[in-house]
């Protein structure tokens, strides 16, 4: 039998010198799945809002909303934390518009979400995308794009998107700001200050679209925390 000698332990067999190793290797291999699996539960585990958009109000001066259902399966490839979809109709003209609200504090599960590459996956076709801005009713200036779609032959039909970004409590319409490697660590901590928000207002009518933006942005605003983790609303 062979001995090998270890600092303070004296002579120790190969044998059991073997036996130590394989048990070490076993317990990092345990110990790693168990660190692997805490993780994936601690990224799969949505990201609360202070105050869910369920909660956004269904009447907003003349507009009235009424919720749309979005299948699960598009839930899971958007991997959002929380949204919003409603038709909204307004009671003084007939005029509607859908919004669909998108919280995200995985803020690389956002990249490529967004009209130009959703509405052509739904067959529309995509004719330009200008940027623009909208002032709302409290004076905030928006700055966003407007996309416009329209249904290829034999199928008719057009529509106008209208759609932002609230990054960390500040509105762009630049996909870029949340684009770089430091957006795409997982937020382990799960702190609801780090995120990523896409508002999409789209119609027929491009006036139904801005007339909408600068009634319901700030309220829309009031739902997501500033840099500092702090809302609007309370509880």
């Amino acid at each position: 039998m062979y001995y090998v000698k270890l600092a303070g332990l004296g002579r120790i067999s190969t044998s059991l010198v073997w036996v130590l190793a394989v048990i070490l290797v076993l317990l990092s291999g345990v110990a790693y799945r168990v660190l692997a699996s805490r993780l994936k539960l601690v990224i799969e585990t949505p990201v609360s809002l202070p105050i869910p958009l369920s909660a956004f109000p269904a009447k907003i001066g003349d507009w009235t909303g009424e919720g749309v259902p979005i299948p699960p399966n598009i839930q899971r490839v958007a991997g959002n934390d929380d949204f919003l979809n409603r038709l909204y109709i307004n009671g003084s003209n007939n005029e509607w518009v859908n919004v669909y609200v998108a919280y995200t504090a995985r803020p690389r599960t956002m990249l490529g979400h967004r009209p130009q590459v959703c509405y052509v996956g739904g067959g529309w076709v995509h004719d330009g995308t200008e940027r623009s801005e909208v002032i709302s009713n409290m004076g905030t200036r928006i700055p966003c794009l407007v996309h416009r779609f329209h249904r290829p032959a034999p199928e008719t039909g057009e529509t106008v998107v209208l759609n932002f970004y609230v990054v960390n409590g500040q509105i762009t319409n630049d996909e870029s700001v949340f684009t770089g490697l430091g957006w795409r660590t997982p937020n382990i901590g799960g702190d609801p200050a780090r995120y990523v928000a896409q508002v999409q207002i789209s119609s027929v009518l491009e006036n139904s679209i801005r007339t909408a933006a600068k009634d319901m942005t700030e309220l829309v605003l009031d739902f997501f925390p500033d840099k500092n983790g702090k809302v609007r609303i309370q509880k």
